[in-house]
């Protein structure tokens, strides 16, 4: 009769999770890991390889929550400008809720396996279809190239507190939300 397994794959990355938003993908350690489960670190080898697919499988379970959260924004709205602003507003929304997370999505690029370049492109496609009904399909990844590069610029500003000249940072947003999404 086989051992009982003393952890799951899912457990493993859920902790993982946990781990990378409280303390950044630093934090994010096979040890520190294997502690949170209530396992010996070498048996999480069993499950996960090593350190790089671990952080790989945390991010891309990461991106599938963003996916999620684009998604719910845009569920029922047609107009391709309110999705837009949609997006931008639950992309920021997802960043001042998930700090860590934001950044392990946006940080640094990193060698990603295919099933995580695959979550990317579902997390973009709400966004490639919104640039597509606005500018065409030819300039659709140009467009949300400009958003996402605009909207990452500012949400990661805000996050490390880079705004300190005054004013409302939020009227700020909107403010240049809907001049991005007027230009295209």
């Amino acid at each position: 009769m086989p051992a009982r397994e003393k952890t799951t794959h899912e457990a493993i990355v859920a902790a993982g999770r946990e781990l990378a938003e409280r303390h950044g993908i630093g934090g994010l350690t096979m040890q520190a890991v294997a502690e949170r489960v209530g396992v010996r670190a070498p048996s999480l080898y069993k499950r996960v390889r090593n350190r790089d697919e671990l952080v790989d499988l945390v991010v891309g379970a990461t991106i599938d929550d963003l996916t999620e959260a684009l998604r719910d924004a845009t569920d029922g709205i047609d107009d391709p400008r309110e999705q837009l602003r949609s997006l931008g507003n639950a992309l920021r929304v997802f960043g001042q809720g998930r700090p860590k997370s934001y950044e392990l999505i946006f940080g640094l690029a990193r060698e990603a396996s295919d099933s995580t370049r695959e979550a990317r492109e579902r997390a973009v496609a709400p966004l490639l279809s919104a640039c597509a009904a606005l500018v065409g399909a030819e300039q659709a990844l140009d467009a949300a190239r400009l958003v996402t590069a605009w909207a990452n610029g500012f949400i990661s500003m805000e996050l490390t507190g880079s705004f300190q000249m005054g004013g409302d940072v939020d009227r700020a947003w909107a403010w240049a939300l809907e001049r991005i999404v007027g230009a295209l």
